[in-house]
């Protein structure tokens, strides 16, 4: 166990010197380990920081801007880079050659590569047939596909026409995929006949027509083949087959866009409702992801960028711009687990994996496993691992650090869907503390708020963003007025980008994420963040996995938590009374459930995250809108039939 006063991890003055961070810092007067310094500057000089990036990172404008910023201070409002054309396809096929840019795995143990060559040759096929198709500048081409090398093709043909891009993975519903993709009318689908997971195959063929056949705007549908090499296409009317969906010889094209041109629609969860459809601009995305991955990740020419994620994840768009970076993408579809938990840590030595993202979730049934991938496996090309998707709890640094690599940088990042990056993340120059995300993102006015809209500080309260930022949403699509964007994030407090994640900042510097703020527990009228409290019970060896929500009775709130226990384990007035000793000890008397209960499944999102939303409102009487948001939906009916004195 490391003292919260000492780091878990801290970078050699070698590696701080190496780093692309310094190289970006040092002309503009900044050095090691000055972080926070350089930070201040960021947000106090906002064009001076997002010209020097362009510049850094080589963005080419097809056309220049009249100005870096202009009304800067209307948030919404904001324009970045007036005038300026780009394209973002151009600038993640902005290298060439024979060395690998895209490896992708599978269960089957198969390995697929592409060479920058290659990838630059096949993207420009795929877009000349769309284009041959009706694609064009505004047009929405969706995939329904498994995180591989077709999808990231299709993605980069489609940018690279102007046209804009969405994804589902496989895993989604039916309804879920119709959802979201039935608010966009696209004009092109690809889908998959198939996946893997777990060891088994998943035939999709006659989902991907039923969907098909409920999107009028569809004019052509292509099937990406996974399970057979010729799927049999007689019953789905205007289908090609991906080795069949290609222009041979075409050259490559890049369409210049306005800087604020849409370029990706992603959706929020939909657990409240219909998912909203959020639309990202080309530049912005571009921006923030070279910053996120040049600066904040050091990640350099060649390195080897791994991310366990699927394309209905936020994390594969911020995978493939890794391309822009210089780095070679290792993609993976399929169980994390497979065939046990040595999957990804073998897959990390073959690939020599660089940089590795993962979740919480990952890190605490590995650990729960018993497995030590350091005992087990060469990670000497390992700098740095990635974890999101949930607050990382303090403990798991201590196993990141002693059961996988010492010398490793566990940056836990933290943003959304909303943003398509991060508010918080990691950097090469600052120390990682247990608990913490090491800072800020450079540009990003981070302030954490009261509920009356003061700044706080030694306390948490509401992250919240001060001033406008390049990825901020260009607008939600079928929103004319603006109306349902503002009130998703400024209808709190007017003028100010308002999240919805509880947080803090640390006498480190850093932050700390405590749980989204609609989550956040309210016992007696004191606000406390649910990944304190998960963060003691999932530590528990007999809990594998739990949700803590609020309930609420006779004027007030009490903690309501149930646990999912190890097969076997049962939960009786012992294990009971450890759990509240434990949360006792370690917070505070307000922190212990009035009630704990085994339960049979915690519900998640398809993402993975915990909905305490859909918990609490049914343990309320309230309906949850939108089950095709949910990996494990069927997961609700033991909340739903709860008998009202089970709580008290």
């Amino acid at each position: 166990m490391t003292n919260d006063s000492e780091p878990v991890w801290a970078p050699s003055p070698a590696r701080m010197a190496a780093s692309n961070l310094t190289r970006f810092a040092a002309p503009l007067g900044f050095e090691a380990p000055d972080y926070a310094g350089l930070w201040r500057w960021s947000v106090e000089q906002p064009e001076a920081f997002w010209q020097a990036l362009t510049d850094f990172c080589g963005v080419r404008f097809s056309q220049a801007p009249r100005a870096v910023l202009e009304d800067a201070d209307r948030m919404p409002g904001a324009r970045w880079f007036p005038g300026a054309t780009l394209n973002f396809a151009e600038h993640l096929l902005r290298h060439d050659g024979d060395d690998e840019a895209i490896v992708a795995l599978d269960e089957r143990g198969r390995r697929r590569v592409l060479t920058w060559a290659q990838l630059r040759a096949r993207v420009a096929e795929v877009a000349a047939a769309l284009a041959a198709d009706g694609v064009g500048a505004g047009d929405r081409v969706a995939a329904f596909m498994p995180n591989t090398l077709e999808t990231v093709v299709a993605m980069l043909a489609t940018t690279s026409l102007g046209a804009i891009w969405s994804s589902c993975s496989p895993d989604f519903g039916d309804s879920g995929v119709l959802e979201r993709f039935g608010q966009i009318e696209p004009k092109v689908l690809f889908a998959c006949d198939g996946y893997l997971y777990g060891g088994k195959q998943i035939d999709t063929r006659g989902r991907i027509g039923t969907i098909a056949q409920a999107l009028p705007s569809l004019q052509r549908l292509v099937v990406v083949p996974f399970l057979t090499d010729a799927p049999d296409l007689s019953e789905l009317p205007g289908a090609r087959a991906w080795p069949d969906y290609g222009v041979t010889g075409a050259p490559l094209r890049f369409e210049p866009m306005p800087f604020d041109a849409p370029l990706y629609i992603l959706y929020s969860s939909g657990t409240t409702g219909k998912p909203k459809c959020i639309v990202h601009g080309a530049g912005g995305t571009l921006l923030q992801h070279l910053k996120e991955h040049v600066l904040q990740s050091d990640v350099r020419p060649g390195d080897r960028l791994f991310f366990y994620t699927t394309c209905g994840w936020m994390m594969w768009n911020w995978l493939a711009s890794g391309l822009a970076a210089g780095a070679t993408l290792v993609l993976y579809d399929g169980s994390p687990f497979h065939p046990g938990p040595e999957g990804l840590w073998t897959l990390a030595q073959r690939e020599r994996l660089t940089q590795f993202g993962t979740s919480p979730k990952y890190l605490s049934a590995l650990e729960k496993d018993g497995y030590r991938p350091a005992e087990h496996h060469d990670l000497a090309a390992l700098r740095t691992m990635f974890s999101t998707g949930s607050p990382l709890a303090p403990e798991q640094f201590d196993y990141v650090r002693d059961a996988i690599k010492a010398d490793l940088q566990l940056a836990s990042i933290s943003g959304g869907t909303d943003i398509i990056s991060c508010f918080a993340l990691g950097n090469p120059w600052s120390p990682v503390y247990r608990g913490e995300l090491q800072g800020p993102g450079l540009g990003m006015a981070v302030d954490i708020y009261s509920p009356e809209g003061q700044p706080l500080r030694g306390e948490p309260g509401e992250l919240v963003c001060t001033q406008p930022f390049p990825s901020m949403p260009v607008c939600f699509w079928n929103d004319a007025d603006g109306s349902r964007y503002r009130a998703a994030y400024f209808e709190t407090f007017p003028g100010v980008w308002h999240h919805g994640d509880f947080a803090e900042f640390t006498t480190h510097g850093g932050v700390r994420i405590t749980g989204r703020s609609d989550a956040t527990l309210n016992p007696g009228g004191v606000r406390i963040g649910t990944a304190e409290i998960y963060r003691i019970v999932d530590a528990q060896p007999e809990v594998l996995e739990s949700v803590v929500v609020g309930h609420q009775r006779d004027n007030d709130e009490s903690v309501v938590l149930f646990v999912r226990l190890r097969e076997g384990v049962a939960l009786d007035d012992a294990l009971v009374a450890r759990i509240k000793g434990a949360i006792r000890g370690e917070l505070t008397p307000r922190h212990v459930p009035a009630k704990i209960l085994a339960c049979p499944e915690v519900p998640r999102t398809i993402s993975g995250k915990i909905t305490e939303l859909a918990v609490r409102n049914l343990l309320h009487g309230r309906p949850v809108k939108n089950t095709e948001a949910l990996a494990n939906p069927h997961a609700l009916d033991y909340y739903r039939s709860l008998p009202a004195d089970a709580l008290r």
